[in-house]
């Protein structure tokens, strides 16, 4: 009688697991005829849509936009797709026309590889140019307010760039003047007419993320220093040289913020004091017309972007840098006259001249101070 009794259980827990076999298969039988239908595109024809894909998308963005236009029904398996066949670099930004749920993914690939002939707007953003300078650049090509685009800048919600959660939040940054400056990556953009203001900023930064690659945020980390530290140092690299002398440059620099450096201060006129009107110079020339005069300014930014009284970095970045500045501030290559100078200063032809010492240094702004005279003098 045990025996049989055995037996019996013995038989129910095959039958048990047999009919989790047959559930296991048919869920996997129905979930590949999904799949099948789905890339194959054998759904029931729906109405053509209209798809806008915004200038730097990724796939994750492309099959999100088409998912929620009803012309696939699975954004993963979309992006998943595109990776096997290698289309992701082929894929255009523009308006496109689709239909729900009847397209192969084959043919919605096809589609998406053709630049779509739309109303656009060339909009160039010089390397060093300024958040406020961009902005105002966006509303005189009447693509949006300078008002909205910073407030979407500042403001938006950009967590699906991998940068984006290494800037802080102004709750956590209080002397930062603004979070966007620094990260509108400045390049030549072809920008879709009555597009939203968010896409506008979004393609910034997608072209910012794209340039920081995953080997730049091991090096960060080797070197214990944050991305915004990075993009703080690299725009002072670009608005002090922006040319061959970017590595020179960024080693005085990082020489200067070394922890047993005797000269702890950048001592940048790009933002500190002001020499004169004209100069370049971040506080004067964008801070101050921003609150409306220098006189309103709050002390805590000024104090935090006077690079003469600031021990370190200042608060946050002056510009939006180049790419080559990022990397001269990521890893220069100085030339043996910068490799261990805590000073630099310029003429108007354009040389620059390094020093070890304060003393050196004067002696190389008599030196620059009589190329000027000359150049003034043929002027």
């Amino acid at each position: 009688m045990a025996h049989e009794k055995n037996t019996r259980k013995k038989g129910g827990v095959g039958k048990i697991l047999l009919v989790l076999v047959v559930l296991l298969a048919l869920a996997v039988g129905g979930a590949l005829l999904f799949a099948h239908n789905e890339i194959s595109g054998n759904g029931r024809p729906g109405t053509e849509v209209t798809v806008s894909i915004p200038q730097g998308s990724g796939v994750s963005v492309i099959a999100q936009k088409l998912k929620d236009a009803g012309v696939i029904r699975s954004a993963y398996l979309f992006r998943w797709y595109v990776g096997q066949k290698g289309a992701a670099s082929k894929l255009q930004y523009g308006d496109f026309t689709l239909q729900k749920s009847a397209c192969s993914y084959d043919a919605i690939i096809a589609v998406l590889s053709t630049y779509a002939k739309a109303e656009t707007v060339r909009v160039t953003i010089p390397e060093g140019t300024t958040a406020i300078a961009i902005a105002q650049k966006m509303e005189a090509a009447g693509l949006c307010s300078a008002e909205d685009f910073l407030k979407e800048a500042n403001e938006g919600d950009f967590s699906e760039y991998t940068f984006w959660q290494y800037v802080p939040d102004d709750a956590d940054a209080p002397d930062r003047f603004m979070k966007c400056e620094g990260y509108l990556f400045p390049e030549t953009y072809e920008f879709l007419k009555d597009d939203t203001v968010h896409n506008y900023v979004a393609t910034f930064y997608a072209q910012f993320d794209a340039q920081i690659t995953d080997e730049m945020y091991a090096e960060l980390k080797k070197q214990d220093m944050t991305l915004p530290q990075l993009i703080t140092l690299a725009s002072f690299v670009q608005e002090e040289a922006g040319n061959s002398q970017d590595s020179n440059v960024a080693q005085v620099f990082r020489n200067r913020l070394a922890a047993d450096s005797p000269y702890p201060r950048l001592q940048s006129n790009t933002s500190s004091y002001i020499q004169s009107d004209s100069d370049n110079n971040y506080l004067w020339n964008w801070v101050a017309p921003y609150y409306g005069g220098w006189d309103n300014i709050p002390e805590n930014i000024v104090a935090a972007y006077d690079t003469y009284s600031c021990k370190g970095l200042p608060a946050g970045p002056i510009s939006n840098p180049g790419i080559a500045a990022i990397r001269a501030a990521l890893a220069p290559q100085p030339n043996e006259e910068a490799k261990d100078a805590y000073f630099f200063v310029t003429d108007l032809k354009g040389s620059y001249y390094y020093a070890r010492s304060l003393s050196e240094h004067n002696a190389n702004c008599q030196k620059a101070a009589q190329v000027n005279k000359t150049v003034n003098t043929e002027k």
